[in-house]
């Protein structure tokens, strides 16, 4: 490893490329341009800047990556917070070969979200604080809040990251809905992802973590804990090690817990395992959350024992073992150590944190004998609102075992941290440091927040400044065009920025004011509009946490004196509002809103919306109905249950902007061509968690069909929502193609679009479901063939190229109709299911997906004493195979597939009292069910089907082996037929072989996952015969010196029929089965009683997060 990109700023950054020069690694240090003065930045050895501004640009993830991979780094290190827990994050960095120090992308997944760590506890019996499982709706928050029956408060918490953002406590359900939804947005706005999850807030409780480290090959061991009960709204602030007041066995107890977990992970690198420990309770603890990095706290374990984490993880990331590392043991423990974060925040006489900023005037840290400082200040540094308040971490280590001792040193030590430029938490640390609660080891995580009154009004402060309003921005303005003003502006002297004292507002107007600094989130007024006294007016972000700034009198928005995204100080004037009265519609409350009343924004949308509905289109529908066919909406309705649909994309119209009015667009080109979206299916049949489907058609109705760059942009997203979502899709693939007539576009051929990548890297995933009528040409027809299953109508036309393009190539002119007609791919094996018209398209596709959608409670079955009647018992005589599966299954649950290719293997899907099950039989009707080329390929596909979606599979065996001669070899027989085998091989869903009569040879073994003892049951019915081979074949080449001895052609013959008739007499069922060669003999009407014992035996698939199989053939 010799060169590391440091996925981070500030002092974490800083902190990261000390260790790193130390182990003669190059430090490249990424920036957006707001930050490109950050120290990080300047004492880097090389720097790259992002594009974008504030943290926002540290969470691109291909921008990182592509950072890393233009300056050659080797490595990356993510630090905390940010990328640090992001599996997609890690993805990235595996797909671009560079190495991210830290956990696998396994152990990200599983501990990067808290539901998944929980989920790990329970698995080892750790207790655990009372909670749900799992991304948690707000219905569910409701009733978990309900279910605690005033015992406890609430807890709302973000799924992934940490930091205390998207955290908030509840204590009144009637505040659950609003912090619910602000948890959700922050969490959003931190991590990328809103999903939260709730918990019984229990009030006295420290907070200890453990720190756990792994070598990700056998190998965990611990580096004792940390306490972190000092917080303020969930955010620690002060932290110790070890801690002064846990009880010796719950310490051990704690530690055993964090490394039984990490060991069950096979954990690499760092770690923490959180826990709260009662305060009522000493030996009372709970596990909350891991945290799968570096964490801000590092510091103080790194004084106690004298190690360098970072090193560590470094050295785990190169392939090092704990042993190697001497760290099989746990270290030895040397005193007592604190860190103090100093951040850039005050705590206001009203009892709230309110964030500061500025240039830094002095920067001033102490020094001395165990005294550390994490920081990245410098004086002349002008800081930013659009980054954490945190400033520098003072850390102060005594080697006593006196804690008082420590205590004493963090209080000199933070006196003497000189910092001037704006006002810092300092009085507020030094007030914590000298309280009694704290000296005596005591405090609790909500100690602060239950008393912040007392403790705000016993703060000395300097004399508050002005309350006038003013209109300050936070930082200077620059020129935004010369991308080196910034740097020329850091040469300059700054003179200290003053608050204006001029009054923005008048006896005539109210202004409304930033009540800290922040950044501005949304604005949802204009000048002009009315409002109402404590109407939502400006959203912004300060502190981790969103604030909701409220009208403070009702009136008539005068003027807008900020923007979304902008920085501001405290008291900026924001906005200017004239009191007076407004209409009653401005003062409308949840009681008097005319719920019928649609405002003039709402009317604009529904008439955009309009456009696109049936009932609008009369001239297309008019032209659709002329060839017998139904509109897009009408087959999506049916697909879909009542009133679920949700439309995506609705009111985009195709890129034509530039010979085309917006107007004639928007009428002749809605949704450009796509209708798209999701909706449930088979609802009244399966469990509403298994209806979800991204349901997607192209509309004939729009330009033929044809694929525009919206229409692109539409399925793109479609596709992405399935693979995120993990649901399933029906495509109506109807069109012509490619597009060339949209202008908008700055491309020329179109050939980077992702519809078809996307698309295809969905096979094994999610299950597929294309459909099609009339034209399906080009690029329409790929999207069709990349389908898991293709079901096309009647009067279909499927082709790579249409009319246009076979004369383009100069190939002749030709109809529509004569490209790809169902004659041609129905019988070829392109077409799955063939049906008359759209409306049993729609039927089979529902009734097809209901199998990958689960069982089914409702059933029946034919009387299965009717199988033992269903073989003939002349074993030369043929019989009717899809007769015998129709008796097997449930009635009316067989659906067919490719019925008309490879006519001598049948493949189904089928249910087994309510279970979805795949089928593959041999027709002896065909080459006396003999496997040829066509029969291997279909049975091959349709069992990588049926593994990649865990449905269990069926096997009926009729097979006197895989076809020979020298016709069948013409069609690449030996690498068709051996298809089978590397298939079956592979499968990991249950097989069951049923042999009705001919198991004979290879293609018996075949038809059986490889031999008979390779399944999860081979039986057979008492028609069964067996051999190694043909009997016929088998006496030809076993007795042919002896059968060459018989002069005589009839004695020869004579001789010839009564070998073959031992053979069989050998190798019939009953006799088969004293070698124990096969598992059992069944009475057929047994059948379905040793399938469904089979079902019950099989263990239920695993939970994974990606594929199974890494495609399905297309074939």
């Amino acid at each position: 490893m010799k060169r590391l990109l440091i996925a981070n700023r500030g002092e974490i950054a800083l902190r990261i490329a000390s260790t790193a020069r130390d182990m003669g690694i190059d430090c490249i240090a990424i920036h957006p341009e707001d930050d490109a003065l950050s120290l990080h930045v300047l004492q880097a050895d090389e720097s790259f800047q992002l594009s974008g501004t504030g943290a926002q640009a540290y969470l691109d993830i291909d921008a990182v990556v592509a950072a890393a991979v233009q300056t050659h780094a080797d490595a990356i290190h993510p630090g905390y917070g940010f990328l640090s827990e992001s599996v997609a994050f890690a993805e990235a960095c595996q797909a671009a070969n560079i190495v991210l120090i830290g956990p696998t992308i396994e152990q990200l997944a599983q501990f990067g979200n808290k539901t998944g760590a929980r989920t790990l506890a329970a698995h080892c019996k750790v207790p655990l604080v009372p909670g749900t499982n799992g991304e948690t709706t707000l219905e569910d928050a409701s009733a978990f809040m309900a279910s605690l029956d005033g015992k406890f408060d609430l807890l709302i918490k973000a799924v992934h990251g940490g930091g205390g953002r998207g955290m908030r406590s509840v204590d009144d359900p009637k505040k659950l809905e609003k912090n619910y939804q602000r948890c959700q947005s922050e969490a959003k706005m931190a991590f990328g992802n809103d999903a939260v999850y709730v918990e019984a807030l229990i009030p006295r409780v420290k907070h200890i973590e453990i720190q756990v480290i792994g070598d990700g090959q056998g190998q965990v061991n611990h580096f004792w804990e940390r306490e972190c009960s000092v917080q303020r709204q969930n955010q620690k602030i002060i932290e110790i090690a070890p801690s002064p007041g846990l009880a010796e066995g719950t310490r051990q107890d704690m530690i055993q817990a964090a490394l039984k977990m990490a060991g069950e992970a096979n954990y690499r690198g760092l770690g923490t395992f959180e826990f709260l420990v009662s305060c009522d309770d000493p030996s009372q603890y709970y596990f909350i959350e891991a945290n799968a990095r570096l964490q801000v706290e590092h510091t103080v374990t790194e004084a106690i024992t004298g190690l360098d984490l970072v090193q560590l993880q470094i050295a785990i990331a190169q392939g090092n073992t704990l042993n190697a590392l001497g760290l099989s043991q746990a270290p030895d423990v040397q005193g007592y150590a604190i860190q103090c974060r100093i951040n850039m925040e005050t705590l206001a006489t009203k009892a709230f944190f309110k964030p500061s900023g500025g240039q830094l005037q002095i920067y001033a840290p102490p020094s001395g004998p165990g005294i550390r400082v994490d920081g990245f200040g410098y004086a002349g540094y002008q800081t930013s609102t659009r980054y954490d308040s945190l400033l520098a971490k003072l850390i102060v280590h005594s080697r006593s075992s006196d804690y008082g001792l420590a205590v004493d040193k963090a209080s000199r030590a933070l006196k003497a941290f000189h910092i001037d430029g704006f006002e810092t938490n300092q009085p507020f640390l030094q007030y914590i440091l000298n309280s009694d609660i704290f000296v005596q080891g005591d405090i609790y995580t909500r100690y602060i927040d239950n008393n912040l009154k007392a403790i705000a009004s016993e703060i000395p402060r300097a004399a508050d400044m002005s309350a006038e309003p003013v209109k300050k921005t936070a930082g200077v303005k620059i020129d935004q065009v010369d991308p080196l003003a910034v740097l020329a502006h850091g040469k300059k002297s700054a003179k200290k920025e003053q608050p204006s004292l001029a009054k923005s507002g008048s006896e005539h107007s109210l202004a409304i004011t930033a009540p800290l600094q922040g950044t501005i989130i949304e604005i949802q007024v204009s000048p002009g509009d009315e409002v109402h006294i404590g109407q939502e007016l400006v959203v912004m972000d300060a502190m981790k946490m969103e604030h909701v700034i409220t009208a403070t009198a009702s009136g008539t928005v005068l003027s807008v004196h900020a923007n979304p995204q902008e920085a501001v100080f405290e008291d900026h004037l924001i906005i200017s509002i004239k009191p007076g009265e407004v209409s009653a519609r401005a003062t409308n409350t949840d009681d008097n809103i005319d719920l019928d009343f649609i405002r003039p924004d709402l009317q604009e949308a529904n008439t955009r919306h309009s456009y696109g509905l049936d009932e609008n289109r009369e001239t297309a529908v008019t032209k659709r109905r002329k060839t017998h066919h139904r509109t897009v909406r009408e087959n999506i309705q049916d697909i879909c249950d009542p009133e679920t649909f949700i439309e995506y994309g609705s009111l985009a119209i195709a890129a034509q902007r530039r010979r085309r009015s917006v107007d004639d667009l928007m009428q002749n080109t809605p949704g450009d061509g796509m209708v798209c979206g999701i909706g449930s299916v088979n609802g009244a049949l399966v469990t509403e968690d298994q209806t979800q489907c991204v349901v997607m058609s192209y509309d004939y109705m729009v330009l033929a069909g044809t694929q525009g760059l919206q229409n692109h942009r539409k399925k793109d997203r479609m596709f992405e929502l399935a693979e995120q979502l993990r649901i399933p899709i029906i495509l109506i693939a109807e069109g012509g193609g490619g597009r060339p007539g949209d202008t908008d576009g700055a491309g020329i051929a179109g050939l980077d679009c992702l519809a078809f990548q996307l698309y295809a890297k969905l096979s094994g995933l999610v299950p597929r479901i294309g459909i099609t009528t009339g034209r399906c040409f080009a690029g329409n027809a790929v999207l069709l063939g990349c389908s898991d299953i293709v079901i096309a109508t009647a009067d279909s036309n499927i082709g790579i190229g249409g009319p246009a393009m076979i004369e383009g190539g100069g190939l002749g002119i030709f109809s529509p109709d004569e490209v790809g007609p169902m004659d041609v791919q129905v019988p070829n094996g392109v077409v799955d299911i063939a049906v008359k018209d759209e409306q049993e398209a729609v039927a089979k596709a529902k009734q097809l997906l209901s199998y990958f959608q689960g069982s089914l409670k409702d059933w029946q079955c034919e009387d299965q004493r009717r199988l033992r009647f269903s073989v003939p018992e002349n074993r030369l005589r043929v019989y009717d195979i899809k007769n015998i599966i129709r008796l097997i299954a449930d009635t009316d649950s067989v659906l067919e597939l490719r019925p008309e290719f490879g006519i001598g293997m049948v493949t189904a899907f089928i249910r087994i009292e309510g279970r979805p099950m795949g089928l593959i039989a041999n027709d002896p009707v065909h080459l006396s069910g003999a496997i040829d080329s066509d029969g291997a390929d279909k049975a091959a596909r349709f069992m990588q089907l049926c593994d990649a979606f865990d449905i269990p599979i069926l096997s009926l065996v009729d097979c006197p082996g895989i076809m020979v001669g020298p016709e069948i070899e013409k069609t690449a027989l030996v690498r068709h037929a051996s298809r089978v085998f590397v298939t079956s091989t592979s499968l990991t869903v249950p097989l069951f072989a049923v042999v009705l009569r001919k198991g004979y040879g290879l293609g018996a073994q075949a038809m059986t996952g490889g031999g008979f003892k390779a399944s999860t049951f081979t039986v057979t019915w008492p028609t069964g015969e067996f051999g190694g081979m043909g009997l016929e074949g088998a006496v030809k080449l076993g007795y042919r010196k002896e059968l060459e001895a018989i002069e005589d052609p009839e004695a020869r013959r004579e001789e010839y029929e009564k070998r073959v008739a031992q053979m069989y007499d050998r190798g019939k069922a009953v006799n088969f089965a004293t070698a124990f060669e096969i598992d059992e003999v069944i009475d057929p009407m047994d059948t379905r009683h040793w399938i469904l014992s089979g079902l019950k035996a099989s263990p239920a698939p695993l939970q994974r997060e990606g594929k199974k199989r890494p495609f399905i053939d297309t074939w």
